[in-house]
C-alpha cells in the first residue's frame, strides 16, 4: 500500500518550477493570438463534413510550426505530430471544428453573416456551440508545446475533427470515421484529452465528472400511417395525426412513469413533425423525429424496447400503423476514472484549485465517447460565462445569443499544455 507522500508526489504536476514559468510565459505571449484565431473562425462558420476553410486555417498554422501534418482525416480533419524532447507516452489532444445552422442575433463586430446549404436550403451559419474556441484553444496549445519542445514527454497528437454535431445524412464522419481512418493508431494513443468551452459555467471554471459525465444520443423516427379522409368526416379515416400525439404523450410516461430516474436520469425528445398538405384534409401518414439521452446502456437498451412497444400498441389501438426506428449518434460519454484520478491536480495546477469543480452529469451528448474504446479518455468543461452574469439567464448553447467571453481561454491552452506535461503511462 503506497503512502500518502508517495501517492502526493506521483500525482502532483512534475514540471520544474523554471519550467512552469516557462509555461505561463510562452501561454502568455499566445493569448492575444488564440483570441484572435477565435474571433476569426466564428466569422468565417462551416457546417459538419464542409470545414474546408476551416481544416486549411488550422493545417497553415501547424504546418508553420514545422510539425507532421496530415489532412483529410474522416474527410475536413487535420491531426498534427508533435514528438517531444523526452521519453514518455503518446497523448492525444483533441477539438472540434464545425458549426450549426443557426442565426447568430449577438451584435458583435466579428459576428456570422455566413450561410450554407443544409438539406437542400440556404440556412446562417454560426459557432453556436462554441467550437471555434476548442480549435483556437488547441492552436495554442500546439503552439506553446512546440515552443517548448525539449522539455515535452514522448508525443503529442493534435485532432482537429470535423461533424462532432453530426454528418450530413448518408455521410459518414465525427470521431466515428476519424477513429475508422486511424486516429487512435500510428503510433498509438495512451491518453486522450478534451475540452468543451460552456456559456452558463464561470469564465475561467472548470467543471468535470468522474465516470458516466455526458449522455447518449440516439435519434429516431417514428411514422404513423393512418387512412386519409376529409377534415369533416374523421369517422371515414384513421388519424396519425391523433395518434402521433398520443404516442408523445406516451414516449414523456416512459420518462415519468418507467425508468428509473434515480438511477439515472433521461430524456426523450420530438423535435420534428411533418404531416399533410391542406388544412381540411386528414392526412394518411405522419413522421416525426427526435432524440432520446439516457447515461446507462442497460437504460438506453430498455428505453428503446420500450418506445417501440408504446408507439406500436398506441396506434394499433386506433387501427393505425406505427415504425420505428433508431439510430444511436454517440455512446455515453464516460471518464475514465484512474485518468481523472491522476490527471485532476494538473488541472488544478493549471487554473487554481478553486476553479475547479466536480459537477453533476449532463444530458447533452459527444461524439468525444467514441475515443474512450481505444485509450482511456477525459472530457471536461471550461467556463465562458462573463462575470456577473446569472447562468440562469445566460443564453443556452445552439441558440441564436449564444455568446462566449474569450477574455481566458488561455486557461485552456495551459491546462491542455499541463495535462501533456504531466501524463505518464
Amino acid at each position: 500500500m503506497k503512502s500518502p507522500l508517495i501517492t502526493l508526489l506521483i500525482l502532483a504536476p512534475l514540471l520544474t518550477t523554471a519550467q512552469l514559468k516557462n509555461l505561463d510565459k510562452q501561454v502568455a505571449g499566445v493569448k492575444d493570438s488564440v483570441v484572435a484565431w477565435r474571433r476569426y473562425l466564428h466569422q468565417h462558420p462551416e457546417l459538419s463534413n464542409r470545414e474546408y476553410r476551416t481544416a486549411a486555417y488550422v493545417a497553415a498554422r501547424l504546418k508553420a510550426l514545422g510539425l507532421e501534418v496530415q489532412t483529410g482525416v474522416g474527410r475536413t480533419g487535420v491531426v498534427a505530430l508533435l514528438k517531444g524532447g523526452k521519453p514518455g507516452s503518446v497523448v492525444a489532444l483533441r477539438a472540434d471544428m464545425d458549426a450549426l445552422p443557426v442565426y447568430e442575433r449577438a451584435n458583435l463586430p466579428f459576428k456570422s453573416v455566413d450561410t450554407a446549404d443544409y438539406l437542400g436550403q440556404q440556412v446562417p451559419v454560426m459557432h453556436a456551440c462554441g467550437h471555434d474556441t476548442h480549435v483556437a484553444m488547441l492552436l495554442g496549445a500546439a503552439t506553446v508545446l512546440t515552443a517548448m519542445k525539449r522539455d515535452v514527454p514522448g508525443t503529442v497528437k493534435f485532432i482537429f475533427q470535423p461533424a462532432e454535431e453530426g454528418a450530413p445524412v448518408d455521410e459518414e464522419g465525427g470521431a466515428p470515421l476519424m477513429i475508422k481512418e486511424g486516429v487512435m493508431d500510428n503510433p498509438k494513443v495512451d491518453a486522450i484529452f478534451g475540452m468543451h468551452i460552456n456559456s452558463q459555467t464561470p469564465v475561467g471554471t472548470v467543471k468535470f465528472k468522474s465516470g458516466a459525465e455526458m449522455a447518449s444520443s440516439d435519434w429516431f423516427v417514428v411514422r404513423v400511417k393512418g387512412r386519409q379522409s376529409h377534415g369533416s368526416q374523421p369517422w371515414h379515416g384513421i388519424d396519425p395525426v391523433v395518434v402521433a400525439a398520443q404516442i408523445i404523450q406516451g414516449f414523456q410516461t416512459i420518462v415519468s412513469r418507467q425508468a428509473e430516474l434515480t438511477k439515472a436520469p433521461v430524456v426523450i425528445t420530438v423535435g420534428k413533425i411533418h404531416s399533410g398538405v391542406r388544412s381540411n384534409i386528414i392526412p394518411e401518414e405522419l413522421v416525426m423525429e427526435g432524440t432520446i439521452r439516457t447515461l446507462d446502456t442497460r437504460m438506453q437498451a430498455d428505453v428503446h424496447e420500450r418506445m417501440k412497444l408504446t408507439a406500436t400498441k398506441i396506434a394499433e389501438a386506433s387501427g393505425a400503423i406505427a415504425e420505428v426506428s433508431i439510430d444511436t449518434k454517440t455512446k455515453v460519454t464516460y471518464n475514465d476514472p484512474a485518468l481523472v484520478k491522476r490527471m485532476l491536480p494538473s488541472i488544478e495546477a493549471a487554473v487554481g484549485k478553486d476553479n475547479v469543480k466536480e459537477a453533476d452529469w449532463t444530458t447533452g451528448a459527444e461524439d468525444f465517447s467514441f475515443y474512450g474504446d481505444k485509450a482511456p479518455a477525459f472530457f471536461f468543461f471550461l467556463g465562458g460565462m462573463a462575470p456577473g452574469q446569472d447562468a440562469l439567464k445566460a443564453a443556452a448553447h445552439h441558440t441564436p445569443d449564444f455568446y462566449i467571453d474569450d477574455t481566458k481561454l488561455d486557461a485552456g491552452v495551459k491546462i491542455f499544455c499541463q495535462l501533456v506535461f504531466d501524463y505518464k503511462n
